[in-house]
């Protein structure tokens, strides 16, 4: 994450002669830019990409992590043929009986709990309580408080992750983290790139995925950061690209422009049906309405329809409506459909088909969403990401001991490693650099804390050097 210093070629005597001749013209290149670029983001962001990632990293394993921590609760011992999922909620229901039924899990395997979901107004926000019925002998092994179906400790890890258990002001970190690893990524790719052709061009083997185990001290270093952040850089870019979806400011971009394109994710139909049935649960309250429904019918018409376990079944919040059944998160599982059904009829009165209803778009962000979370491929994301955390440590880490390493040996004992030569926007051709200026407005716009930090950068360089003249001149 630090400055890439480039080797310098052999240096050439100099020639006698009695004319002067004139300075050479410094060749127009991007290089010199985006060096002090890769350099301010690398020592000044680092730290929010280093935090998000180490977070990043833990939240993925929570899945794994929950099996063991909450086994006496979501795992059964098999014995006997499991009872109707309707008498399993009925024993929930009877052990909370002044809590809302909402919803129903039932268990994907036979060494699984059944979870009831109440809506608990002790919970703030969107959490509800969770009961867990034995489906063997009925009996409630113990409640736990859960977020869209996420567990405690998962729900805990996502909030560190997201906002370091400090709220809404604490979304600003990650949020920073993801707009700024995109470009340190696609900036070191770049910086890389240019080295090895330069080695290429004093006949010295480049290497570009491969270390140079015959480098030594500062080389050896700058030879790890790179060849490991190009292993990784196609997953930087994913996460980061996803990661701003959930984003406060530019999430709101994003999905701003979702809606404009008609990218956004489908919603299933679950207004009442015009079948003559309106009238059933209607003037009961949705407790009442959520005692009368057959929940094993509704399990079953939904695996006729298509909608398979593991599955979560949610009671309509208005008299009337319909019952929806939704296939949830599994490794290895792309397509999630979902039905909404009658619970007078148990008719399906609405599909939604992931492959039929889904955009291109909106299905690429639900996979990669799925992906950055660690359920797609099970055991094998939560492992890939863990990969990329370590190397993207890796790189951090080696980017700053490069830094600290190009600090002075004397004088100050409070010095740091000096940044790159000014003059990066002198060097770019004008029409080149009127382009990339106009660029950088668009896309500080889109991502509006890149565009206001980049700015801060531009500002605090242009002091600094300002102040470097004037005491250059005293």
């Amino acid at each position: 994450m630090s400055t890439f210093e480039l080797e310098r070629g052999p240096a050439v005597p100099e020639q006698p002669t009695d004319l002067a001749k004139p300075p050479r013209k410094a060749a127009r290149s991007l290089q010199p830019l985006m060096l002090r670029l890769h350099f301010y983001a690398g020592v000044l962001i680092a730290p929010f990409i280093l935090i998000a990632a180490v977070t990043g990293g833990l939240y993925a394993m929570a899945p794994t992590i929950d099996r063991f921590v909450y086994a006496d609760l979501t795992h059964v011992r098999a014995d006997g043929p499991e009872l109707p999922l309707t008498t399993q909620v009925e024993n929930a229901a009877a052990a909370y009986p002044d809590l809302t039924l909402s919803g129903v899990r039932p268990p994907e395997t036979s060494e699984e709990s059944t979870r009831v979901y109440f809506a608990d107004p002790e919970l703030t926000g969107d959490k509800q309580r969770a009961v867990f019925v034995d489906p063997y002998s009925g009996e409630v092994l113990g409640t736990e408080p859960v977020w869209f179906g996420y567990l405690p400790l998962s729900t805990w890890l996502d909030d560190f992750h997201r906002n370091l258990q400090l709220g809404e002001p604490g979304r600003v970190y990650s949020e920073m983290a993801a707009s700024w690893m995109w470009v340190v990524a696609l900036g070191g790719l770049y910086l890389w790139f240019v080295k090895a052709r330069k080695d290429r061009a004093r006949e010295k083997k480049p290497r570009f995925f491969t270390i140079d185990r015959s480098a030594t001290g500062r080389a050896r270093t700058l030879n790890w950061h790179g060849v490991a952040g190009i292993w990784i850089v196609l997953g930087l870019l994913f996460l980061s690209a996803t990661g701003l979806t959930w984003s406060k400011y530019a999430g709101e971009n994003v999905t701003e422009l979702r809606t404009e394109m008609s990218w956004e994710r489908p919603s299933l139909d679950t207004e009442p049906a015009a079948s003559g049935h309106e009238g059933h649960g209607g003037s009961h309250e949705h407790g009442a309405q959520a005692q009368q429904i057959d929940y094993d019918k509704i399990r079953d018409t939904a695996a006729r329809s298509g909608v398979t376990v593991p599955m979560e079944i949610t009671l309509p919040t208005e008299p009337g409506g319909a019952v929806s059944v939704a296939e949830i998160e599994k490794a290895y599982r792309v397509a999630q459909d979902s039905v909404a059904i009658d619970p007078a009829t148990n008719d399906v009165t609405s599909k939604l088909d992931y492959w039929r209803d889904y955009t291109v778009v909106a299905m690429l962000a639900d996979l990669g969403i799925r992906m950055h979370m660690g359920f797609l491929f099970g055991f094998l994301n939560q492992l890939l990401l863990l990969v990329v955390v370590g190397l993207l440590t890796t790189v951090i880490v080696r980017g700053y001991l490069m830094w600290w390493r190009r600090r002075p040996t004397r004088g100050s004992a409070w010095a740091v490693g000096r940044p790159p030569a000014r003059g990066g926007v002198r060097r770019m051709h004008p029409a080149f650099a009127v382009g990339l200026g106009a660029a950088a407005l668009a896309v500080g716009w889109f991502f509006p804390l890149l565009g206001l930090s980049l700015l801060a950068f531009l500002v605090v360089d242009l002091l600094i050097g300002a102040g470097k003249r004037i005491r250059a001149r005293a």
